[in-house]
């Protein structure tokens, strides 16, 4: 089973995310095991403080080392340590998360994520305990419990017993390093339009067909990004044939 810690100063958030969404299946099928701690357990004085002004002066406030510390080594007791442990920490500096990352973590079987507030946490807790630092974007946010989410909710949905079907996670948008082909269910005919015959046929290999080319098509037509890189991995892979 997996161990799965996050460290928050506002712990009802991901507890109402994890209860919310796929996540909680994972926990029920006893693929993870879910560890939420409170930062504020192990802030200074009757305030429970957890961050301070930032030496130097400067607008904001930085989440403080000593509770971020003692919070970090209770947990990794908590999940017991490993040399393989991973340590993440959500951040505007960090290296793009995307599918591949996502594909990471998921191998991994105990992890730590840290949530940032205000301006970010001390770097001394960066260098002392930080493995992994990823960003979602090109963006700042208010909060780090929502990238934390972000993340965790891409790589465990491919933890077998997360999804009803694994098959699902396996062939999503990315996969392939191309975004996904076009799905439909019932009704056949829904205000004028049909599902195209091809899906009706009960031929595996022409409905795989449709669904390679119409991958190739919206990949070509949505994300000429992708569409190129795709292609120049496929030239690789023909030259090392």
């Amino acid at each position: 089973m997996k161990q799965i810690a996050v460290i928050t100063p506002v712990p009802d958030v991901i507890n109402t995310l994890i209860e919310n969404s796929m996540l909680r299946k994972s926990i029920e099928n006893e693929a993870v095991k879910f560890h939420v701690v409170n930062l504020r357990d192990y802030g200074k004085g009757s305030y429970k403080q957890v961050d301070d002004a930032p030496f130097g002066g400067g607008g904001g406030m930085v989440m403080m080392a000593e509770p971020l510390s003692k919070a970090i080594d209770d947990t990794i007791s908590l999940i017991g340590f490993s040399e393989d442990i991973r340590i993440v920490y959500p951040s505007a500096q960090g290296e793009r998360w995307g599918q591949g990352s996502a594909e990471y973590l998921s191998s991994k079987d105990k992890i730590i994520v840290i949530c940032g507030h205000y301006k970010g946490i001390d770097e001394r807790v960066i260098e002392k305990y930080v493995t992994d630092e990823f960003s979602i974007g090109d963006f700042v946010m208010t909060n780090g419990e929502i990238p934390a989410m972000v993340m965790l909710d891409s790589a465990i949905r491919l933890v077998p017993g997360t999804l009803n079907n694994i098959d699902s996670a396996l062939t999503d948008t990315y996969t392939f390093g191309l975004l996904d082909y076009p799905h439909y269910t019932q009704p056949r005919i829904f205000d004028g339009i049909e599902v195209p015959s091809v899906l009706l046929s009960g031929h595996h290999k022409n409905i795989e067909n449709w669904r390679q080319e119409k991958r190739e098509i919206r990949t070509r037509e949505k994300r000429y990004d992708m569409w190129e890189k795709y292609n120049n991995n496929k030239g690789l892979e023909n030259n090392n044939e």
